[in-house]
């Protein structure tokens, strides 16, 4: 048994007995395996209490071989020798008391869990009263008269009482215990066996739930057996401006205009003139760079796997002998005109040959590509086959003139909207009609549901199994958007199938 289990047990036994329910204390320290001398004596006592000599008589032995200096274990020893008229035996644990107190007046128990104190002049009291049964009044006399040289306290009164017996040669009480004293545990020990919560408990402070008052971790939700796992949401990717270049050679740069780079870093190159410098970003920084002091360098999503299981091959090259000769330095004021001339030339050109980028807000974001000046028609054509949707039932909005209202688009608001697109690039929301009856039934893909799918965010579409879903729109091969009980949202595929309307089939 623990220690811990040890003072458990002790200190349900100390409450069993301060209750005076005496079996229940007993049957408590019993249990106790192992016990120490302080266990053994608290039995001793509580069969002295039922009158059970013999136990009595064998729990006080184990305690005296636990401790052999215990002096209050052999007092209690000797009481029980007197009270069995063991007198010569109650006399020598009395004799054998004394000797422990080894000169002391008294020993107060209460620092090892015992609210009692020995005092020797009580212990020499019932020494001559185990000398008075055996007939041996001198010897009775002496010691009491020894006992009335160290009393110290008024309490002791009985010990002239029975100085008087004596002399008549009439016996007197015997000095026992207060019943249900016992050796108690340390009240600190007995602390520490109690539970404390050093963190308290956790407080919401805020939440996107209304009324949350749940602290505690969310339970585990059941899972579909038969269900496929979930695929990764669909992932929006921003293209980089400029063409990647490697560095080759060390570059310090001589005027504010230019960049000092190092052999191995990673620059876009946004223009390249006719004198062989380049305007390219390093950093967040935009400056000039000798053009052939670069090499063009790819960078895909499969270099990037590629690079962590392969790091050779994307170390850049070893540096050739000599770096190539340094363009010659223009004036900073001709340098600008020229670059002045040149981004007002090449603005001309790139306006009749450059795309423009097109933003579309619809469940989910798409980006697309075209050219700037098409019809209405067309631009709704490339949008309707990047969202794989059906053009009828889609309207494309815009904001006119930077207002914060949105504008339906037609061929009419066609010149005014690409007149607003800035730097090649626009912005449209593209919104489903109300009256989705009006599109043909051949037209809409009717899917039933395989499994039961619950929504996790906003956009997503949540459906039992069994229910039909028509669908809007294939966002890739692993993700559909649809419709479903007059919510829109998206799902995975591998959760439906197309349905087959039976009644249909001619």
């Amino acid at each position: 048994m623990s220690l811990v289990e040890t003072i458990r047990q002790w200190d349900e036994g100390v409450v069993a007995a301060d209750k005076k329910d005496w079996p229940a204390a007993f049957q408590i320290f019993c249990e106790i395996q192992e016990p120490n001398s302080k266990i053994y004596f608290n039995i001793g006592c509580l069969c002295l209490i039922t009158g059970d000599l013999n136990a009595t008589e064998k729990a006080f032995d184990n305690s005296i071989c636990k401790d052999e200096h215990l002096a209050v274990a052999f007092f209690q020893r000797g009481i029980t020798f007197y009270k069995k008229q063991k007198y010569k035996e109650a006399l020598r644990d009395f004799q054998k008391t004394f000797h422990e107190l080894r000169g002391n007046q008294l020993i107060d128990y209460k620092l090892l869990g015992l609210w009692y104190k020995l005092y020797a002049c009580e212990v020499l009291h019932n020494v001559a009263l185990a000398h008075a049964q055996l007939n041996e009044w001198e010897k009775a006399e002496e010691n009491l008269l020894k006992a009335l040289n160290l009393k110290i306290e008024a309490k002791h009164s009985h010990i002239d009482r029975a100085l008087g017996s004596i002399l008549k040669h009439k016996l007197f009480d015997l000095v026992e215990l207060p019943m249900g004293e016992l050796f108690r545990p340390n009240k600190h020990h007995v602390a520490q066996l109690e539970k404390k919560d050093y963190l308290g408990k956790a407080k919401v402070l805020a939440s996107v739930i209304h009324q949350d008052a749940f602290s505690g971790f969310a339970p585990l939700q059941p899972q579909v057996q038969s269900a496929p796992p979930r695929p990764k949401t669909p992932e929006i990717r921003r293209a980089l401006e400029g063409e990647p270049h490697r560095v080759c050679y060390e570059f310090f740069s001589e005027t504010a205009n230019e960049l000092s780079l190092l052999p191995g870093n990673i620059v876009f190159v946004l223009q390249k003139g006719a004198d062989n410098w380049a305007t390219v970003i390093f950093n967040g920084k935009k400056g000039l760079v000798p053009y052939n002091y670069l090499e063009p360098v790819e960078l895909t999503l499969s270099s990037k796997k590629g690079q962590e299981t392969n790091q050779s091959e994307d170390l850049p090259k070893p540096l050739k002998d000599e770096p190539p000769e340094r363009p010659a330095v223009l004036d900073t004021s001709m340098l600008n005109a020229k670059d002045t001339e040149e981004s007002s030339a090449k603005e001309g050109e790139q306006e009749e040959l450059k795309t423009c980028i097109i933003k579309v807000h619809f469940t989910y974001t798409v980006t697309i590509q075209v050219k700037p000046g098409l019809s209405y028609s067309d631009l709704l054509e490339q949008v309707c086959k990047k969202l794989q949707h059906h053009p009828r039932g889609i309207i494309l909005r815009y904001k006119k003139n930077s207002s914060s209202e949105k504008v339906c688009l037609d061929d009419s608001e066609m010149e005014i909207a690409w007149s607003q697109a800035k730097k090649g690039h626009f912005t449209l929301w593209c919104e489903l009609t109300e009256n989705k009856e009006n599109l043909p039934k051949e037209d809409l893909t009717q899917l039933v549901a395989l499994h039961c799918y619950k929504a996790t965010q906003p956009e997503d579409l949540e459906f039992q199994t069994g229910d039909i879903i028509t669908l809007l729109s294939k966002v890739n091969e692993e993700w559909f958007e649809g419709q479903c009980k007059g919510n829109v949202g998206i799902f995975p595929a591998a959760f439906v199938e197309e349905y087959i309307n039976e009644d249909r089939i001619i």
